[in-house]
């Protein structure tokens, strides 16, 4: 039981008025004496200015955001804090933050939430804060205005885009440890020589020429044609001029878009006239690189939905239709205000887990609305459905829709054939056809481009339909579980660099060929030979598994980095205490079902294997490291 009331009235952060202090603030990059993951932790105690709500109050009123809340029972102010925090802090997102404790002390209590990202976590502890206060004295807070801004401190971090939370969750979801590398601006998955690193769904076994390639879109083209792929036909210009020749030969309608480009920035379809291609012209290029030249490709307009088929690892996994922005007509509000009606919706908060983004306005829309004889100061009558623009863009308010039950077979082997083309672990197709139900061969069909590193979330989240994993077929690629995407790790929690390298010399021994990792408070070693050893201890171990040949880890952690940064990895494959301090223990809590456990507290050996418990005694002069020594090549 945690106890609430305290007779010491010191602040620490707390204003005048509060009536709970947050102090002694600490972020562990994983695994600590608090929690097995990631967390940051604080002190939570009363000020003493004045008595807070009940905590049935507080309840009350938090509920009133999260019902479920109500349901669960709490033992203390500071439990009920932690539990907020922890619901908070999955943003209306539905993160994957689940963990949290609450430890008695002797003036309130230490609370530790899971944590991804530093500054979000730090934020939302701060309004969770804020909100208990206005509670405690009956005021409002702009509760929907702040998340907002909590949401968008996620969105700009490194975990915010919604493919590489997607990949990262579902990493988490199978054991496979993940991390991000700052200095490279990448993710790695697994460690060692089990290692994958990669940006969103782009990964280091990809080709980069072929990933180059696709971007090459008149190439790209011109190369499916040659392999008998259906492909409109089309023209690269330089010049307006150009464009304008070229749309007369080929024939309106057409299509303008940049030759590099992606996620469909600069491009228009449908151009039925010279004025309208001269008004897509200039947007395919403003969607040009400084760098690059300016050419433009017109093209044969094909009538038809859009599609993305996606293929993982060169077998198709997933199709989804994508429709453009539209608003339904009320008979009394204008498209402005359907916009704005519409944006301010549950399915549009445009957040890295919403099906729908926000309806952009801009240019291209404006000239659309004109093409239909309507403005945004249009009023259109009830029931009647708008399209807000023609190019089916899903960063611009597009509407996603499953359609991977409906692929007809051959439209599947079509899509194969083209991913099998490429050394691309991800190929995103894009394609307009009348009815994907239908096989290419017998209906309107054509393939507008491919694209290395598509975006995954319109099938994992689609606006209407089932959802498609296919972060599972990703990492599936890679990793049959979590087991795979590890090498053997063992801990200590002190070990002399002597015996450090005769431990290297055992392992060795047997596997003569191996290259071996290992990180102690006085060195760092690849095998025999030391290595430079970084100030932050955490960023050693973070080197060794970065480093692909590495086929095992030894590594000690003492007390003094568990309980001021934790561990950076988590699970132990074996675990070897010496005389452990209560902190230390965390490294026998965080181990594998299949791990062994070896204490020693004075002469007293247990060695914990596979259910098993032994114990004994050492003998006269017997060395510790005899034991662990002769246990190591069972965990290998």
């Amino acid at each position: 039981m945690v106890i609430d009331t305290s007779t010491d009235v010191v602040r620490v952060n707390a204003r005048k008025t509060d009536i709970f202090d947050l102090f002694n603030f600490k972020h562990y990059i994983g695994s600590n004496p608090e929690l097995n993951t990631a967390a940051c932790t604080f002190d939570f105690a009363l000020t003493g200015y004045q008595e807070p709500l009940s905590i049935e109050n507080y309840v009350e009123k938090i509920s009133d955001r999260y019902p479920h809340l109500r349901e669960e029972k709490y033992e203390s102010h500071a439990h009920l804090f932690a539990r907020t925090l922890s619901e908070v802090s999955k943003l209306d997102m539905g993160l994957h933050f689940h963990c949290w404790n609450v430890k008695p002390l002797e003036r309130g209590a230490r609370i530790s939430v899971q944590s991804l990202h530093t500054r979000t976590t730090r934020s939302v502890i701060y309004f969770v804060w804020d909100w208990f206060e206005a509670m405690t004295l009956d005021e409002e807070i702009a509760f929907d205005e702040q998340m907002r801004n909590l949401q968008n401190i996620f969105r700009r971090s490194v975990y915010g885009g919604p493919t590489v939370y997607s990949l990262l969750r579902k990493a988490n979801e199978k054991g496979i440890p993940a991390f991000y590398l700052w200095d490279e601006g990448l993710m790695q998955y697994g460690y060692g020589r089990k290692q994958v690193r990669g940006i969103a769904t782009t990964f280091d076994g990809d080709s980069h020429i072929d990933s180059d390639f696709t971007t090459r879109k008149d190439d790209c083209k011109a190369f499916l044609a040659t392999l008998g792929f259906p492909v409109p036909g089309g023209e690269i210009v330089t010049s307006r001029e150009g464009a304008l020749d070229a749309a007369e030969d080929i024939g309106y309608p057409v299509a303008i878009k940049p030759v590099v480009g992606h996620k469909g920035i600069g491009v228009t379809a449908d151009v039925r006239d010279s004025e309208e291609l001269r008004a897509a012209f200039n947007r395919a290029v403003k969607a040009v690189p400084e760098e690059q030249p300016i050419r433009i490709i017109v093209e044969k307009s094909i009538s038809g939905a859009d599609f993305r088929l996606l293929c993982v690892n060169g077998r198709f996994v997933a199709a989804t239709e994508r429709r453009p922005a539209s608003v339904v007509g009320d008979g009394y509000s204008t498209i402005s205000e359907l916009i704005d009606r519409e944006n301010r919706s549950d399915a549009r908060r445009d957040t890295p887990t919403s099906a729908m983004s926000k309806i952009q306005l801009d240019e291209a829309m404006d000239m659309y609305l004109e093409e239909q004889g309507l403005s945004l100061d249009s009023v259109i009558k009830e029931g009647r459905r708008v399209y807000l623009r023609k190019v089916a863009n899903l960063s611009s308010g597009g509407v996603s829709i499953d359609a991977t039950p409906t692929v007809h077979p051959d439209n599947m082997i079509l899509a194969q054939d083209v991913a099998q083309h490429f050394r691309l672990t991800c190929l995103g197709i894009d394609v307009i056809s009348e009815d994907l139900a239908k096989s290419w061969k017998d209906s309107s069909f054509s393939i507008l481009e491919i694209n290395a590193a598509p975006g995954i979330f319109m099938h994992l989240n689609p606006a209407v339909g089932e959802s498609v994993d296919v972060p599972e077929k990703i990492l599936e690629t890679f990793f049959d579980g979590g087991t795979e995407a590890r090498i053997p790790i063992v801990t200590f929690n002190r070990i002399k660099v002597a015996e450090l390298q005769a431990t290297i010399d055992q392992i060795l021994s047997h596997h003569p060929d191996w290259v071996i990792g290992a990180a102690c408070r006085d060195g760092v070693y690849i095998n025999r030979a030391e290595k430079i050893l970084h100030r932050d201890y955490n960023t050693n171990v973070q080197n060794l598994l970065r480093n692909p040949k590495l086929d095992l880890l030894i590594v000690e952690y003492e007390e003094d980095v568990l309980a001021t940064q934790g561990m950076f990895y988590y699970g132990s494959n074996m675990v070897v205490l010496d005389n452990p301090t209560e902190i230390e223990m965390m490294l026998a809590r965080d181990v594998f079902e299949d791990s062994t456990i070896i204490i020693k507290q004075g002469d007293r050996v247990s060695i914990r294997r596979q259910g098993l418990l032994e114990q004994y005694t050492l003998g006269v002069d017997e060395p510790f490291s005899r034991v662990y020594l002769k246990e190591i090549p069972t965990i290998l």
